[in-house]
Order: C-alpha cells, then sequence, then structure tokens
C-alpha cells in the first residue's frame, strides 16, 4: 500500500537534488566547492536519468524536485540564521505557488496534473497485482492456503483495497507530497551537516524539541471549515488536503511532547514502536490532541514529572 500513497516513489529524486542544494549553500557560505561540484552533478545525473512511470507524471515528479530544491535553495540564502523547519516550510510553500502558477500558465487544468497521478497510481497497482499473480500460483502458496484456509480469502480483500485505493490516495495527492518534501529536506539537512563541517543552519533538534509557529493552527481550522460547511463544498478537496497536512504537523508535535513527558529509555521506544504498528490510528488521534492542546497549554514549559 506504500506504493500507492506516497507520491514520488524514487526518494533519491528528491534527496540528491536537495543534497546537492544544502551542499550549494554551504559553498556560498565559504564551503568546500568541490562538494558543491559533486552533488550538482549527482542531481544532474538524477533528473536526466529516465525513471519508472507514466511520461507524464514522471516530468510531474521531476519539475517538483527542481521546484523544490531552489526555493529551499532560495529560502536558505535569503535567511541563513533561520531555523530548518520554517525554511522548508517556506520552500514547500513557494514551490506549489510557483507550481499552480506554472499550470495555469500553460493553459492547461488541475484536473490534467490529477488525471497523470491517477494514472501512475494504477500503473503502480497494475504493476503489483501483476507480481501477486504470479505469486499466488507458485506451489509455495498453494500450500500456505491448503494449510490456512482463511490466508486465501485475506489475500483477496487485500487486493480489494489495494484497487480501491487510489480513489482517496489521489484527493490527497498534494498534502502526501508537502509531508514527503518536509521529510526528504530533513533528511538531505541531516546528511549534509554529517559530511560537511561548513555549517548552513543549526542541527535538527531532537523530535522531543520539535514545535513550529502557534499560528499554523489556522491552517487546520480553515480545513475542518471547509470540509465542515455545506456551502463550501466546492473547497472540500482543499480543506481535506489541509487537515491532511496540518494535522500530520500537529500530530509529530503531540509525539514531541509524549517524547519530552515520558522518560526516555529502551523500553519507552520498544512501547512506542509497539503501539504505532498494532494501534496507529488510537495513537495519532491522540499524538494529534496532544499537539493542538500544546498550543495553547505549552505542555513542555511546565516542570517535568519526576515520578
Amino acid at each position: 500500500m506504500f506504493r500507492v500513497i506516497v507520491p514520488i516513489e524514487q526518494s533519491l529524486l528528491l534527496i540528491v537534488p536537495a543534497l546537492a542544494t544544502c551542499a550549494l549553500v554551504g559553498w556560498w557560505l565559504g564551503g568546500r566547492i568541490l562538494l558543491a561540484l559533486t552533488w550538482m552533478a549527482l542531481a544532474v545525473w538524477m533528473i536526466v536519468t529516465p525513471l519508472p512511470g507514466t511520461p507524464a507524471f514522471v516530468a510531474i515528479a521531476k519539475g517538483w524536485s527542481l521546484l523544490l530544491v531552489a526555493s529551499f535553495g532560495v529560502a536558505s540564502i535569503m535567511n541563513p540564521r533561520q531555523a530548518f523547519f520554517p525554511r522548508a516550510l517556506s520552500a514547500v510553500g513557494l514551490s506549489f505557488a510557483v507550481g499552480f502558477a506554472l499550470v495555469m500558465f500553460a493553459s492547461k487544468r488541475p484536473e490534467t496534473v490529477a488525471h497523470a497521478v491517477r494514472s501512475e497510481y494504477t500503473r503502480r497497482v497494475d504493476s503489483w497485482l501483476a507480481d501477486w499473480e504470479s505469486v499466488s500460483k507458485t506451489r509455495e502458496w498453494t500450500e500456505i492456503t491448503r494449510d490456512n484456509p482463511g490466508m486465501d480469502s485475506l489475500a483477496r480483500e487485500s487486493t480489494e483495497r489495494l484497487r480501491a485505493l487510489p480513489t482517496y490516495t489521489v484527493p490527497l495527492y498534494p498534502s502526501i507530497l508537502a509531508l514527503e518534501s518536509l521529510a526528504v529536506l530533513a533528511l538531505a539537512w541531516g546528511l549534509y551537516h554529517r559530511v560537511s563541517r561548513a555549517r548552513i543552519g543549526a542541527p535538527l533538534a531532537p523530535l522531543k524539541e520539535f514545535r513550529f509557529n502557534d499560528q499554523l493552527v489556522w491552517g487546520l481550522v480553515l480545513g475542518i471549515t471547509a470540509v465542515a460547511v455545506p456551502t463550501l463544498k466546492a473547497f472540500s478537496i482543499v480543506g481535506l488536503n489541509l487537515l491532511v497536512f496540518f494535522g500530520a504537523l500537529y500530530a509529530l508535535r503531540g509525539l514531541g511532547v509524549l517524547a519530552w513527558f515520558f522518560a526516555p529509555g529502551r523500553l519507552m521506544v520498544a512501547l512506542t514502536i509497539g503501539l504505532a504498528i498494532f494501534i496507529w490510528p488510537l495513537l495519532g488521534v491522540f499524538a494529534l490532541g496532544v499537539g493542538l492542546g500544546d498550543t495553547w497549554l505549552d505542555w513542555r514549559s511546565r516542570p517535568r514529572p519526576t515520578t
């Protein structure tokens, strides 16, 4: 299911250009030019290399990669003292604004992009189902279904769910793409500071210190309004994307509060991973509530419990 949820499946298409941008900004701030040239060459190679997927979607993915890293580079050079998250958030917002303007300037409609995304997701589903069909005909699978009669029906149900998944993921493509872009920029930021001595900003803080401007709560409010008010039905898809994006950010903030609240240790890490695997919907909703409450209550400004 991950293949039908993540927007850009080839993560290196985003990571390598993002690392190249970090190296270029580092050179601008006094770093080594050789490192910047090396990563720039790798980024160019990634952009020109043919990638699997429908041609229209591959063009969209490569265009988004260039827009994202260019916006991140501009934000880094314009305000080198800014922390990572506001810088990355600004880059994602600027990329969406420029991308939307380019689509309108090219006399196309957003439905064209949605059609390209739907075609790519359908291709991924068909590819996975073809692989699964070949596996289901093997002797090993026949033996498994003979010993476990429920496995065959479970596999058929999973297949049907996978076929229907693009119906839900295509409308949410912008918000998931924005979340993936933030994650990739954070990964590139951390990797760059491990291979270069030229600092382009402060290192990433631990999860327990993750927070952002409280004014972002208005993004969540706008999303709820667009979805809940019947007269704004035309903006319901926009509202859903706002809910997914800002909801994920506040859930991550809530996990940061929980990481700060509980004493660190291997047992707590194992418990958290177990909860994330088995009851992740409940954990996500709880973390969202904690993160949203942190906007007003500021849990981490209070004394840490000692018992």
